[in-house]
């Protein structure tokens, strides 16, 4: 508990109206479906960067821990007060700063959310590339402090990829700016990369200057269907091959279609789309699919804004065949793509449980998820069984944790992420013990 005196600074700061006791929604991100839910001590409304750097000067001061919080979607318990303290809910910092389509940029507070920077960017004949889930509900301060990917990170990059420059109030309440609207900053320690991904651990982020780029002209999907995931894979890695960059590149398990598939049938599911000019798109797209065709059950062109829309709603969907699930993200080499699927299939079975698995193939990216039933008392134990196992995967997976909008910072640090990624060395330095 924060004790009344830091309760009545906060108020004196923001005003009561604006310093809350916590509650729906703030006592939980996505992994509710895994059953964590925390309440905070307090929870506050900033409206400016000035008042973020307030809160942390008084939290300091009072030796409170603090929560920062964007949108809420997160997957791995990141915005959750599971040890208690203040959560500083970033959602009413919604200013555009600036927007200069014809400098291919803008300036963006960190409250606002995925989907309206890539309608500014849209509106004005320009593309924020960057499309991770949750596009309506997931804030860019949120995207930034994780270093969000998404389908097409595979061509563009993930997030941080598309930043110049970070504003962020860093402990004891100081407001500082790395990079800004520049498009090249390459003096001393590049501290805008540091404060990327940081997940809050750093400092509050608090706005951000973003790059963009013309819109492309024309995009389209082509998706396939094969008789086994390692068929499937092998369309992967004829895909790299074939000398076309996709724009995206995605796979689905037969799992995954069976719950959700409908209409694109219930094989594993590959998906490569190709962007750019209208004359460039027409010859990609006939060279994905042949790409695709060798193996595959079915061959079609869906309409690009169906497709994504459909690919968006997987999640949930997966989700609603049981009532909830355990997701973790790994990366594997992306030519063992199919093995590390058919083994996330088999460690579900290892634990009693229905699993499937999704993601960015071109990037090795598995959204492994086992499916529970929270109503089921044999279930409600498992709130994170198989994801070790996952991070863990025997070779030839390699598989390693990603941080699906999140990582072992937050609620997953109480399991190792495995014997790929970190070891002592590698934990050193990132505890600022190194030379």
């Amino acid at each position: 508990m924060i004790d009344r005196d830091l309760r009545a600074r906060l108020e004196d700061l923001l005003g009561a109206e604006r310093v809350l006791d916590g509650g729906e929604p703030y006592d939980h991100d996505a992994t509710e479906l895994r059953g964590i839910r925390a309440e905070p001590d307090a929870v506050v409304l900033p409206e400016t960067a000035g008042e973020v750097a307030d809160v942390v000067a008084a939290c300091c001061a009072a030796r409170a821990a603090i929560v920062p919080r964007g949108g809420g979607t997160g997957f791995a318990g990141g915005a959750v007060a599971v040890g208690g303290g203040v959560v500083v809910s970033l959602e009413r910092l919604r200013r555009v700063r600036s927007l200069e389509p014809g400098l291919w940029r803008m300036e963006v507070e960190a409250g606002i959310t995925t989907r309206d920077v890539q309608r500014l960017a849209l509106e004005n004949g320009l593309l924020f590339p960057p499309d991770p889930g949750g596009a309506e509900q997931s804030q860019i301060g949120g995207n930034v402090a994780t270093n969000a990917g998404g389908p097409h990170a595979l061509k563009y990059g993930t997030t941080g990829a598309w930043v110049t420059g970070v504003e962020a109030v860093i402990a004891p309440g100081e407001l500082v700016r790395f990079g800004g609207p520049v498009r090249k900053d390459v003096a001393g320690y590049d501290l805008k990369r540091v404060m990327i991904g940081s997940e809050g651990t750093l400092g509050i982020v608090t706005a951000v200057w973003l790059r963009l780029i013309p819109r492309p002209e024309a995009n389209a999907p082509v998706l396939a269907s094969y008789p086994s995931a390692e068929a499937g894979g092998r369309a992967i890695l004829a895909v790299l091959s074939s000398g076309v960059v996709p724009a995206a590149l995605e796979y689905l398990d037969a799992a995954t279609m069976r719950a959700v598939g409908g209409e694109h049938g219930d094989g594993f599911t590959v998906i490569a789309e190709s962007d750019g000019s209208a004359a460039e798109v027409e010859r990609e797209r006939a060279e994905l699919r042949e790409a695709l065709a060798a193996g595959a059950t079915r061959v079609e062109q869906p309409d690009p804004g169906a497709l994504w829309r459909w690919r968006e709603s997987v999640s949930l969907g997966v989700a609603a065949q049981r009532g909830g699930k355990l997701s973790e993200d790994v990366v594997v080499p992306v030519e063992h793509v199919a093995a590390a699927a058919d083994e996330i299939v088999a460690i579900g079975e290892r634990h009693g449980l229905e699993a499937c698995s999704w993601g960015h193939a071109g990037d090795g990216n598995l959204h492994a998820t086992f499916l529970v039933d929270r109503t089921d008392a044999a279930h409600r134990h498992q709130n994170s069984l198989p994801e070790p196992e996952c991070r863990c995967a025997r070779p030839p997976t390699r598989a390693v944790a990603s941080g699906r909008r999140g990582s072992r910072r937050s609620v997953k640090s109480k399991h190792p992420v495995g014997p790929n990624q970190f070891g002592p060395a590698d934990c050193q330095v990132e505890r600022g013990q190194g030379m």
